[in-house]
């Protein structure tokens, strides 16, 4: 059972318009809409679960668990607005900490807990948003 997390940045600077003429939030729906779209034709997709995880403070951040329906999560992707700031750090945290959660809970794979893998996110992301044209590899585990 699948589990893929959504994490949207949903700051005020989202309101920003595109050269289409649509908000970049708007833009970030419409991708998980459609990759919701496209997955749901696979018949491997039936087991899947989606979660749905905002720039919001916790526990605002979390607008669909791994136990909502599909129906629930389309609603509250489809309801967000974009206001207050950017806690791109924070919200790195809380969908790693959700993933962990649910690990624990269904026993699967519970070994490294995404510890190890966390940090070097964090390191690597930092450094790729310093350098976006670096040549830096995410998960070169030197």
């Amino acid at each position: 059972m699948p589990i893929l997390l959504f994490l949207i940045d949903t700051s005020a600077s989202m309101n920003q318009r595109s050269h289409l003429g649509t908000t970049y939030l708007d833009t970030a729906k419409g991708a998980v809409e459609t990759f919701m779209k496209l997955r749901a034709r696979d018949p491997a997709s039936r087991g899947d679960r989606y979660m749905l995880v905002t720039f919001e403070e916790p526990p605002y951040a979390i607008k669909a668990g791994w136990k909502e329906n599909h129906a629930t999560f389309m609603n509250e992707l489809k309801n967000l607005q974009a206001e207050g700031l950017t806690t791109l750090g924070q919200s790195l945290r809380t969908a790693f900490d959700l993933l962990n959660l649910n690990r624990l809970v269904t026993g699967i794979d519970n070994y490294g807990q995404l510890l190890l893998i966390n940090l070097r996110i964090r390191q690597d992301l930092f450094w790729s948003l310093a350098t976006p044209f670096s040549n830096q590899r995410w998960f070169d585990m030197e």
